[in-house]
């Protein structure tokens, strides 16, 4: 009989390049085990390690999701890949990316591509199938690079994902679901002029209330942090949040694991 428990472990936090390259938080991606199948989004630099470390096979991945190329978010997915196919000795496992993650700039080691049973390209308005998980990429962001976010749906419960991206009117209409996770980057949409012309094209956190009290999910998740988030303290932050909107927001740590089970206490 297959596994009914659903949850997501969060094997790294950081987002933007400082964050990253100073590893002032980790960055991962996310591990998913949804009812059994297992799948990856956003496999950044030292998700093999992290994974290792939260005792999380590889060699078990149904899945791997790419959001989009930049590094924060792509830096280990070829060495993920390896590490799902056993080196390449197994064909196994899936791989959706966008197309630009394959062709111009790929991130996706060409000797690797033969080595999972299949790799699909994400375009906007898509719908994918793992086992019996299926997710949709309802909307292409407005960011620098090909970048989607997600809408996954179980045999248990709906929820979204919404990547990185420069708030738009409409956006919230794409997403939908009991739980929503938001990278929110930005504290506010003011850059220190030493970071200009850096794109502003990342969610601050008055974008994701926005989001937040359109969708009005039974919980929100908040993850991706840049400097400013971090030093204005996620979980300050998602405490105000959940104040002002009633919803219960959490702002996830390195290694927090939240079990899709908590979803049935809240209203």
């Amino acid at each position: 009989m297959p596994d009914a428990s659903e949850a997501i472990t969060f094997l790294g936090t950081a987002g933007a390049r400082f964050m990253v390259s100073r590893q002032l938080l980790a960055s991962g991606g996310v591990w998913m085990d949804l009812g059994g199948t297992q799948i990856l989004v956003d496999p950044g630099p030292g998700c093999l390690v992290h994974a290792i470390r939260q005792k999380l096979n590889p060699s078990r991945l149904d899945a791997i999701i790419l959001s989009h190329k930049h590094l924060d978010h792509s830096g280990d997915i070829s060495v993920m890949i390896e590490a799902m196919t056993a080196g390449g000795t197994k064909k196994r496992g899936l791989v959706f990316a966008p197309g630009d993650a394959l062709s111009q700039d790929p991130v996706i080691l060409h000797y690797l591509r033969s080595y999972p049973e299949r790799i699909e390209t994400l375009v906007e308005g898509g719908t994918y199938e793992v086992n019996d998980i299926s997710f949709a990429t309802p909307v292409r962001h407005q960011h620098s690079v090909e970048t989607y976010g997600f809408v996954f749906q179980t045999p248990r419960h709906t929820f979204s994902w919404v990547t990185d991206t420069k708030y738009f009117e409409g956006l919230s209409s794409h997403y939908k679901g009991e739980l929503l996770i938001l990278n929110v980057a930005m504290l506010d949409s003011k850059v220190p002029p030493r970071y200009l012309p850096l794109p502003l094209d990342h969610l601050t956190l008055a974008c994701a209330r926005k989001i937040i009290e359109a969708i009005r999910p039974r919980v929100a998740i908040l993850t991706h942090f840049g400097m400013k988030m971090w030093r204005a303290g996620p979980r300050e932050q998602a405490e105000r949040l959940t104040e002002e909107t009633g919803i219960h927001v959490i702002a996830a740590s390195d290694g927090m694991r939240f079990d899709f089970s908590r979803l049935e206490n809240e209203k």
